[in-house]
């Protein structure tokens, strides 16, 4: 059997779980739509048809004060249970466990009512949190019980209790939080009874055979954070306690350290998770950029875990775990940690699904049915949005041929992948070669066809993408001015000062690309070079950050006043910000361009000249529509897509989306 232990069972006495594989907790926003638990019950069956041995829902606040946001959910009425139901029911046609998170926000309450161990107000949210006091902390006591038993009641098989990222019960745990000075604050022991209370009065009410995991923060990565020997008395009295599983998180929502995001290293904390897991009975939880099950599999080998905790790799591909049994990981849908569908949708309120799969989270609108009259349909380009198109509408029998001009299929992704932190996209690539050839599409390469060889098709897609933006630069001509493409794929190697026109994606992917020498290629630079200290022996794992060396002067303009990265998601755009900032890379904002000079760029700022000193001109100023010719002399049906329908805001999403609407309709 391929990966043997992941696919191991898991007895916890009471019960048993069918693999080692867990998907973890992420809120998708379904719970606050129209319909939305019937949406959440078919997002999560699907997972559970995919063979995950538990499921941990996003988390439900157990009362009000605890909420995420003013429209999140709670469970703390009977009369809620119902809908409850309609979920556990949906994953319990199969052979997969279910277990409610339980989230209290704490100062991390994003409305107007947020309470906490101390009145400290949290860097990130706007409110103010009220200190509870001794009968107040009594109350969220209570309601996590009360939350707990309903959950019961629903069918969930167990519960999570949320104790890390820097929720309420983080909050109670660390000093930097927890300024009381009665029995819930002061000394460690009294910091971590609530935590202990918790899961003391919930398995005393529930019993011993229901599972209660705790999930606690191995890594706060905040100043005045928890140390190893906190983290492991507090592991200790969990176990005793009665909780069954250990899960694990990283990091503070607060911190100012990557932890998911793409240029986190796979399994880059699963050394601290080993070093807890060697003091404890109960199995623990391994957690964070664990994306394929080589990996996960490893890390069981390796006894540094004893299970695997996978959020947005199930987004991606909620077949994981069946593809993984049946020796076809090259089937697989491999989560590339962009965080631009999921949390980024989430910041916007929207419902999170995903880059690679926008099925995630739509699996009751987005279908690719079998179609009752298939069509020869013709796709012109074979970049992200005309790739999917072609799989999306090969799977409802449709017959694709796909022409793209290059010698390779992936258009801007294969860029991408070659962006330090950014490789992941490669698996992307590697997936869509796989699916087109499973579905049988004829795929066309340094074909570029007129438009009268393509009068034999029902419809043509048009998914040509997009083109760089040349802007009117007197001097555009000069040796020193050099396109994005160039310097990313080699072609070019910039000098020691460079301007960089343009201050979006791409121009931050480029700079990302010129500072490289420095950037962590492995988990112990990744490390070292955020200043982690994965032994967690200093306060909240913190170090010093290894300091920086550039190879390059980098100066990056812009026409419009605002802050560089503007259109980029909320939940990556800082990482991108502070790396720039700590190589010394200056932004101009307001920028005219005159002219290229033998010295560099001329340029004018707010009415002033200035001439900026450049070795190298990188040209990243946007892109624009790159439609091919003569398409109006078809009298057939032409469907636009992507960068070829609208090049403003352009990006992958996009594309991908609107290659799934177009192939469940055509």
């Amino acid at each position: 059997m391929p990966y043997p232990l992941m696919l191991s069972p898991l007895d916890l006495g009471f019960t048993t779980l069918a693999n080692r594989v867990i998907m973890g907790s992420m809120h998708t926003n379904l719970e606050e739509q129209e319909n939305g638990f019937e949406k959440l019950a078919a997002f999560y069956a699907e997972r559970a048809a995919g063979g995950v041995g538990l499921i941990i829902t996003g988390g439900i606040a157990p009362n009000e004060a605890g909420k995420l946001a003013y429209n999140r959910g709670t469970f703390s009425h009977q009369e809620q249970v119902p809908e409850h139901q309609l979920v556990t029911q949906a994953v319990h046609q199969y052979n997969t466990k279910i277990c409610l998170q339980i989230l209290h926000a704490g100062r991390y309450g994003h409305h107007g009512s947020p309470v906490a161990p101390s009145a400290i107000q949290s860097p990130i949210t706007p409110f103010p949190p009220k200190a509870l006091t001794s009968d107040e902390v009594e109350q969220q006591l209570h309601d996590f019980v009360q939350c707990a038993k309903l959950a019961q009641q629903a069918g969930y098989d167990g519960v999570e209790i949320m104790g890390s990222e820097g929720y309420l019960i983080n909050q109670f745990i660390c000093p930097r939080t927890n300024h009381r000075d009665d029995q819930w604050g002061g000394t460690f022991a009294n910091r971590i009874r609530f935590p202990l209370e918790v899961v003391r009065r919930i398995r005393a009410e529930l019993g011993e055979a229901f599972i209660l995991i705790f999930r606690i923060s191995l890594l706060d990565l905040v100043e005045q954070g928890n140390d190893f020997d906190e983290t492991l008395a507090l592991a200790k009295a969990l176990d005793q306690a009665g909780t069954n599983i250990l899960n694990t998180g990283i990091g503070w929502h607060e911190s100012r350290i990557p932890t998911i995001a793409s240029m986190v290293p796979r399994g880059a904390f699963v050394e601290v998770t080993a070093k807890l897991r060697q003091h404890l009975s109960i199995p623990i939880v391994a957690c964070n950029r664990i994306n394929a099950p080589d990996v996960a599999e490893q890390i069981l080998v390796d006894q540094q875990a004893d299970l695997i905790s996978m959020a947005r790799p199930l987004l991606a591909d909620s077949q994981f775990v069946s593809k993984s049994a049946a020796a076809q990981a090259q089937r697989i849908n491999t989560c590339i940690a962009c965080n631009q569908a999921c949390l980024d949708n989430i910041f916007l309120s929207k419902v999170a699904s995903c880059l690679v799969n926008p099925q995630a989270a739509h699996e009751t609108e987005i279908c690719f049915t079998p179609t009752a009259l298939p069509k020869r349909i013709a796709v012109l380009g074979a970049g992200a949005a005309g790739v999917m198109f072609a799989i999306f509408a090969a799977q409802r029998g449709h017959r694709i041929t796909l022409f793209e001009a290059g010698k390779q299929i992936g258009g801007q992704l294969k860029l991408a992948a070659k962006i330090p932190g950014k490789q992941e996209f490669s698996q992307f690539i590697r997936y869509m070669k796989v699916m087109l050839e499973e579905h049988g599409v004829e795929v066309k390469l340094e074909s570029k066809p007129l438009a009268s060889e393509l009068t034999g098709f029902d419809d043509i897609v048009v998914a040509t993408g997009t083109r760089a933006v040349m802007p009117d630069i007197e001097g555009l001509n000069d040796p020193k001015v050099v396109s994005y493409q160039d310097v990313i794929n080699g072609r070019v190697v910039p000098g020691k000062r460079v301007v960089i026109i343009g201050s979006g994606g791409i121009a931050f992917d480029v700079a990302s690309k010129l500072l490289a020498g420095s950037e962590a290629d492995t988990i112990e630079a990744f490390a070292k070079h955020w200043g982690i200290d994965l032994e967690n022996e200093q306060p909240g794992g913190l170090q010093a950050q290894q300091p920086l060396v550039s190879k390059h002067h980098i100066t990056m303009l812009q026409r419009k006043v605002r802050k560089p990265g503007a259109g980029l998601g909320k939940t990556t755009v800082w990482i991108h910000r502070e790396e720039l900032k700590r190589h010394g890379v200056k932004y101009l904002s307001a920028v005219q361009y005159k002219k290229v000079t033998e010295q560099g760029l001329l340029v004018e700022i707010r009415q002033q000249e200035k001439l900026l000193e450049a070795d190298t001109i990188i040209i990243c100023a946007g892109q624009q529509q790159n439609l091919p010719d003569q398409l109006e002399t078809l009298s057939i049906p032409v469907h636009f897509i992507g960068g070829a329908r609208q090049s403003a805001g352009i990006n992958a999403q996009r594309a991908i989306e609107e290659a799934a609407e177009l192939a469940k309709d055509i």
